[in-house]
């Protein structure tokens, strides 16, 4: 089945190829490929940067054969409220991506327990700069890694999508494509102007009970179609190719025709819970389909993608 389903995604890449021209990704030689890497390739180890005053930490995945004779795409993974980088790690699967991989951790917030959350939600930690902390990331990353920095996509489940959704309105200079999982689009006052168009690739279970499909006007969540729409919108798409349902529970909408190739994806899984689909442990209330696996799904649309 989820071969199916990729093999539906590609179709979809090849009718919107005969429309679109997405940038191709030519490697070049960054400066992070003199330096010796942190760690060793096809490990998983915390690493720690400062950024506004604060001592930060991610967790950070290289693939086993990560070499510095070429550049590499980096993936940046921000975690739902309360998780953790290694915990997204755990049952998220993009650590088997052909990329270097990136779980920043976020700064405890506000309401009920120590939970760490990102900027933009009204939990999240007052006072502290997430998108600079991003920035500061980057640049680290960038700084010692063999990574090129005109393919870094950004995904996160929940509060962590939320915030992949702020990056794509105020880092498009820095990030090729988002894609957000069962994203909590909280109003952040934030006046989305991307600089370029951005692709996007989002994932939401119909059956979500914590950051309801059809949104929740006493929290200003949007309906998650109307979230999806605005992108479009912005990217200014002018075709909308029919939903194509993948039995039993996949529905794939895609709009493409867009300002510079960035088409917008939308993968609803009906009945599905506020998890990551295909994760194979735990990964929040509800229904995980397992028809596809978000990693392999938002691989294949993102790596069109470079700056």
């Amino acid at each position: 089945m989820r071969s199916r389903v990729l093999a539906c995604l590609a179709a979809a890449v090849s009718a919107a190829a005969l429309l679109t021209s997405p940038a191709a990704a030519t490697p070049q030689h960054h400066r992070g490929c003199a330096a010796p890497p942190p760690q060793d390739p096809g490990t998983s180890a915390l690493q720690t940067i400062e950024s506004g005053g604060l001592q930060r930490t991610y967790q950070l995945h290289l693939p086993a054969d990560y070499r510095t004779k070429r550049d590499w795409p980096l993936i940046v993974v921000y975690h739902g409220r309360g998780n953790t980088g290694v915990g997204t790690e755990e049952f998220s699967g993009l650590s088997s991506l052909p990329a270097v991989v990136a779980y920043p951790n976020g700064v405890i917030g506000t309401g009920d327990g120590d939970r760490q959350a990102w900027q933009g939600a009204p939990y999240s930690a007052p006072g502290v700069d997430d998108v600079a902390f991003t920035n500061d990331l980057l640049d680290e990353l960038e700084r010692t890694l063999c990574v090129d920095d005109r393919r870094v996509y950004a995904t996160g489940k929940s509060n962590g999508a939320g915030f992949v959704g702020i990056l794509g309105c105020v880092l498009a200079d820095r990030i090729a494509a988002i894609a957000p999982v069962a994203g909590a689009f909280y109003p952040n006052g934030i006046d989305c102007r991307p600089s370029r168009p951005m692709p996007v690739i989002d994932f939401h279970g119909t059956a979500d009970a914590t950051i309801p499909y059809t949104g929740d006007a006493d929290r200003g969540l949007p309906a998650i179609k109307d979230w999806v729409s605005a992108w479009a919108d912005r990217n200014r798409c002018l075709v909308e190719l029919p939903d194509v349902t993948i039995k039993p529970d996949v529905t794939i909408a895609w709009q493409l025709g867009c300002r510079r190739g960035a088409d917008v994806v939308h993968v609803a899984v009906t009945g599905g819970g506020h998890t990551w689909p295909g994760a194979d442990s735990y990964s929040g209330g509800g229904y995980t389909t397992q028809t596809i696996e978000a990693s392999e799904v938002l691989w294949q649309f993102v790596r069109r993608y470079s700056l």
